[in-house]
């Protein structure tokens, strides 16, 4: 008899989904006992890192991955993980177990209420209601995780699989063609705006991190003559950072951003919205007489958007429309202004030089890893508290070159990097995380170790929440009330967990072990974590 697991098993193959990342419970023993050989299952042992890991791939694949959670206490330890995610537009199928069907009514033990545990991050969730519906659902979510760029949760009981299949119909297509082209007439208003400015800027996000966009936008980049601003706290590179026309990353408060765009009378936004913030202060985001427009393919980037212009439309054949309708400018401002494609944070390019004796900094780790590191390297960052360094110093030069979480909740890096360089196994990975942001999913180390993922991890090891103790202390309420964790070993948890690491206590030794190991990082199939010991920044700056 054909079942409907029989049936969810070829949706998967049909799909592509055939890597299954889980931390499993009693509700999905009857889906993968006896799994078949073609089908690939991840354990992860938490799942927090089974969604980051499923998240990674999906980012690195740039297509669905497939998460597979236990009923309430599985998808409630995932919510976090699932609101990045969300906030990175990656496209998730998470399959969820529920208690057997036919007795849901009495609420028996391990019942969930799964419908809205996760809240309005999912973009889409389903609770079929029948066995036979599985199946469709399952490709329905793929689908609707692929056009909403976002996790999509389907709930299944556990006698479901079980049942047969019938003459099952999926309630979804067989394929979704998503046109991508975008016509002259589309983009007239908007080329006429940039053909008009004065002098014109790009500010890009990570709705731009694709080489198709990339080259798009370097090339009208060029054209208009203007600088290129990364949007604050994007969670991808939308631009080449080693460009000439790149300008830094914008601030993330609004006096900050008036300054930096002050003098430039249109701004056009690619894969962004305008514009995110952190601290909120009182004032316009921009100066009267300056336009903003917005190309965006997320509805709802576009639609909260403060601007005069938006394009819901990919921002790839946005640009490329753009950059061969609008004239070539002549590049009249002086060097040095805020026109000319220079930036003040771009003025520093490299660390300021080691001094024997001084105390090792997380500046001078980013310095070293900035020496060594390749141009296709994927660097996974998770360091609030060293973060304008780390973007100061080791620019993205390839697409995928930087991924963050875009939500802001810690515990990304790590499982994030193993799901990158599972998917990617042709280019190094190296996540830079905190001591603090690593230990919310140190147990992402073991899947690494288990699975031979050569990421390298590299945790800036300072003992405390840096950030929120500046952030404490800056706004003048005093000292915080959280003691420091100095006694944690980040590095004997690691072991513990089956993966290699090392304590680096002094530049000498950091240089060392990152001279041994970086040439090793295209090949590797071992991972490493490096538990530098670092004193706090003595600032954070936004």
């Amino acid at each position: 008899m054909r079942t409907v697991r029989d049936a969810a098993f070829d949706v998967l193959r049909h799909t592509g989904m055939t890597t299954i990342f889980s931390n499993p419970g009693s509700t999905e023993i009857p889906l993968l006992a006896g799994l078949p050989d073609d089908l690939t299952f991840v354990l992860a042992l938490h799942e927090g890192s089974v969604v980051g890991m499923a998240t990674g791939w999906a980012i690195a694949r740039e297509r669905p991955a497939l998460a597979l959670l236990h009923t309430t206490a599985g998808l409630g330890n995932a919510v976090g993980a699932i609101a990045t995610a969300r906030a990175n537009r990656a496209p998730l199928v998470i399959v969820t177990g529920q208690q057997d069907r036919r007795h849901l009514a009495l609420e028996p033990f391990l019942a969930g209420r799964l419908a809205g545990l996760a809240g309005e991050y999912p973009v889409w969730t389903d609770q079929p209601v029948r066995p036979q519906e599985v199946p469709g659902a399952i490709a329905r979510a793929c689908h609707e995780a692929v056009t909403r760029r976002g996790p999509a949760i389907v709930v299944v009981p556990m006698d479901d699989w079980s049942a047969p299949a019938e003459d099952t119909v999926l309630a979804a297509p067989a394929a979704v063609v998503r046109p991508a082209a975008v016509a002259d007439e589309d983009v007239a208003e908007l080329a006429r705006l940039l053909a008009g400015a004065r002098s014109p800027a790009l500010v890009v996000g990570a709705g731009a991190d694709s080489p198709e966009a990339w080259r798009a936008l370097v090339a009208l980049a060029e054209r208009l003559r203007c600088p290129v601003w990364q949007e604050a706290f994007g969670s991808r590179a939308g631009f080449p950072q080693d460009h000439p026309r790149y300008a830094g990353v914008l601030p993330s408060e609004r006096e900050g951003l008036r300054a930096r765009l002050r003098g430039h009378d249109v701004v056009l936004v690619v894969g962004a919205p305008a514009f995110r913030q952190y601290v909120y202060r009182p004032g316009p985001l921009v100066d009267a007489g300056t336009t903003v427009a917005v190309v965006a393919d997320d509805p709802d980037e576009v639609h909260r958007s403060a601007a005069a212009l938006a394009l819901l439309a990919p921002p790839a054949a946005v640009c490329e429309r753009l950059a061969a309708l609008v004239p070539e400018r002549a590049d009249t401002v002086a060097s040095g202004t805020a026109a000319s494609g220079t930036a003040p944070e771009m003025a520093l390019e490299t660390a300021p030089p080691y001094r024997p004796g001084e105390p090792l900094r997380a500046v001078h780790v980013l310095g070293e890893l900035a020496a060594r590191l390749a141009p296709e390297t994927i660097l996974v960052e998770e360091t609030p508290s060293s973060r304008p360094d780390l973007h100061r110093l080791l620019p993205a030069r390839r697409p995928l070159g930087f991924v963050a979480a875009a939500a802001g909740g810690l515990g990304f890096a790590l499982p994030a990097a193993v799901g990158l360089r599972m998917a990617a196994p042709g280019r190094p990975v190296v996540a830079v995380t905190g001591d603090g942001a690593a230990l919310y999913c140190v147990q992402a180390l073991w899947s690494a170790a288990h699975y031979r993922v050569g990421a390298l991890f590299v945790v800036l090891a300072n003992g405390r929440y840096a950030v929120m103790d500046r952030l404490a202390e800056s706004g003048g309420a005093g000292k915080a009330p959280w003691p420091p964790f100095t006694e944690v070993s980040v590095a004997g948890l690691a072991r513990s967990l089956g993966c290699p690491a090392r304590r680096v206590e002094t530049f000498e030794d950091l240089a060392a072990t990152l001279d041994e190991v970086v040439p090793t990082l295209p090949a590797r199939d071992e991972p490493l974590l490096l538990d530098v010991a670092v004193v706090p920044d003595p600032e954070y700056r936004f």
